[in-house]
């Protein structure tokens, strides 16, 4: 398993976007200085008022195929 750690800092305004379908995904960068690509769907869970902020471990397997996302 491969696990990448990440911060996030999205405003609710600026997420309506991915959540309406408009954009389909949000790049972030690793702390490893990788870019990743999630679709906006996989942080409709950690939603709220004030958006999407916090810190994230995204867990993928040895193929890079997504397993969870979690906020740390």
């Amino acid at each position: 398993m491969n696990h990448y750690h990440f911060n996030l800092n999205i405003s609710y305004q600026v997420f309506l976007a991915h959540y309406s379908g408009a954009a389909s995904a949000v790049v972030v960068t690793t702390d490893q200085g990788l870019r990743l690509q999630i679709p906006a769907s996989r942080l409709r869970p950690f939603l709220t008022q004030l958006g999407v902020k916090g810190r994230f471990r995204l867990t993928t397997n040895q193929q890079n195929k997504f397993l969870k996302l979690e906020m740390l």
